[in-house]
């Protein structure tokens, strides 16, 4: 595997760690706030996290890269509202789009298409992390200072359930 490549995805693997971190520092705040579907969502982001860094480092083992881990970040922990938290979600997402974009750059111009096979689903997967962000933040903007709507919101939030896949 090419060098190049193999350091990004590696680096990858760290912030993919540091996201699950920052999920469960919005998990944690939720729970202060007495909102646990939204607590709940933030949670499962958490696992769904932790699951790209699995799938990375599996795939940068099979190609015969030894990943070395680095320190994690301290995440953000305080919000002022719940729009806050998922304009951030947004943001964050925006930029491990970017990114991914950037490692699949790479790789297009080491022709490693085997990681550009590889990343294909991490780029679909991030269309649906921005989408699911955006979503979310249009219905906080419908719902506004309506409280019966934030806890119908919240309520809907708490059935979310991340199941792993089976990793390729």
């Amino acid at each position: 595997m090419n060098n190049v490549v193999a350091k990004a995805l590696s680096e990858q693997v760290n912030k993919e760690f540091f996201s699950a971190y920052l999920y469960l520092a919005m998990n944690q705040h939720f729970e202060d706030e007495n909102m646990p579907g939204m607590a709940n969502w933030m949670y499962q982001q958490f696992l769904e996290e932790q699951f790209h860094a699995k799938k990375m480092l599996k795939y940068l083992n099979s190609r015969g890269v030894k990943v070395d881990l680095e320190q994690i970040d301290k995440p953000q922990v305080k919000w002022d509202s719940n729009m806050e938290v998922f304009q951030h979600v947004l943001e964050h997402e925006q930029y491990v789009t970017s990114s991914i974009n950037n490692i699949q750059s790479l790789a297009v111009d080491e022709k490693d298409f085997a990681t550009m096979n590889f990343l294909q689903w991490f780029i679909n997967e991030q269309i649906e992390e921005e989408e699911n962000a955006t979503n979310l933040i249009k219905q906080l903007q419908l719902i506004g200072d309506n409280g019966y709507g934030l806890l119908m919101l919240d309520k809907e939030l708490a059935l979310r359930n991340f199941v792993e896949p089976v990793v390729e």
